[in-house]
């Protein structure tokens, strides 16, 4: 039996929070499969991201869009729609984190935390789920958490936004399934990116964590790239509402 290979020739991907971190890393492993990739960023066009997608079957192209802002989503998907772009893998990363206890977690981190870790992938998805339901295919990734299942520690926003997340992707995969829509979520741990920065900076509390992960060690963004790429594909395609946790053994502890 030949080697699996995941192709993805003639797709064309969007991936949000894509100017660097998980983000980027999905987006050059989607091109590396021979996506042509949308990468939607607040100020992506000025990040000069080009060369590191040179010599990639896929093509990469900016775009910036303000996730937290509903009507710069609405834009996003007029645009498209009047360039007539259609999405064939719609992948859902971008998120941001505010720590704080939940005593004096302030309403404003809250409202920023879920526009876009949440209203912003259920827009998206809603909007070009709609799209690849009248089409007859489509693949969306989600980008959960391993806090989509456990509470965590000082983020009450995100851990609630990831839960509902993984929720979200359970409830679009059980209406679209049956449509052509593939709707999943890739549950990442601990991978080294600007959102953990401040844990990496805490010896003790990086020592505690590393001492939970079976694999003893920080994940990178590269780690997460590949089974999004995977789910993407066709060889995914029996697979629905799923949470895929990529976390080094640590639910498992």
């Amino acid at each position: 039996m030949p080697t699996p290979t995941i192709d993805l020739s003639g797709k064309t991907a969007l991936v949000t929070g894509a100017s660097r971190g998980i983000g980027l890393a999905i987006a050059r492993t989607l091109a590396t499969c021979g996506a042509d990739v949308i990468g939607v960023g607040t100020s992506i066009t000025g990040g000069n991201l080009g060369p590191a997608f040179q010599d990639l079957p896929g093509t990469f192209t900016p775009r910036d869009c303000d996730l937290s802002d509903r009507d710069a989503i609405a834009d996003l998907i007029s645009e498209m729609d009047e360039t007539g772009c259609e999405i064939d893998i719609l992948v859902n990363n971008a998120g941001i984190i505010r720590r704080g206890a939940a005593t004096t977690h302030c309403t404003e981190d809250w409202d920023a935390v879920m526009a876009v870790n949440l209203d912003a992938v259920f827009l998206l998805s809603r909007e070009l789920g709609a799209r690849m339901v009248a089409r007859g295919h489509g693949k969306i990734i989600n980008i959960a958490s391993v806090l989509s299942y456990q509470g965590g520690i000082l983020v009450p926003g995100y851990a609630a936004a990831k839960g509902a997340v993984a929720q979200l992707t359970r409830a679009m995969a059980n209406e679209w399934a049956a449509k052509g829509v593939n709707v999943n979520a890739v549950a990442p741990g601990y991978i080294a990116t600007d959102n953990t920065a401040a844990l990496q900076a805490d010896a003790d509390r990086t020592r505690d964590l590393m001492a939970r992960i079976p694999v003893g060690r920080w994940g990178q963004s590269d780690e997460i790239g590949w089974p999004v790429a995977f789910l993407a594909s066709d060889m995914a395609d029996f697979i629905h509402g799923t949470v895929l946790p990529v976390d080094g053994g640590w639910l498992g502890r």
